[in-house]
């Protein structure tokens, strides 16, 4: 029995997810390097391990806006530490890390004319 104010904690797991804080990349890179960094990322992310459904679901959320990859991650039940994604568990323990540059744009992305 519970007050009708009252939630459960179990889905208190998740952080609101907020906008990744600006970064640089070591080097300025132009939109179609960053776009070969990020696909290169999520073919080898099996190597990582966890479940594929959790990196399917973590992809879907990182290419959304911030409104819809926070009904991913509730939805997939996946735990996120770091409210920009960055660091993200399972139910199960498995760790998931997302690079800042499958999140975000560096700060010194080279925009193509």
């Amino acid at each position: 029995m519970g007050c009708a104010g009252s939630t459960p904690t179990s889905d208190d797991n998740s952080k609101k997810l907020k906008k990744p804080k600006p970064w640089k990349h070591t080097q300025a890179i132009t939109p179609a390097e960053l776009k070969q960094m990020r696909e290169e990322f999520w073919d080898t992310t099996p190597h990582y391990g966890g479940q594929k459904e959790i990196w399917d679901a973590l992809r879907a959320a990182a290419d959304a806006e911030l409104s819809l990859a926070q009904t991913i991650v509730d939805s997939a039940g996946i735990i996120v530490t770091n409210s920009d994604m960055t660091l993200c568990y399972d139910e199960r323990g498995a760790k998931y890390e997302l690079p800042k540059y499958i999140l975000s744009e560096p700060s010194n992305l080279i925009k193509e004319e």
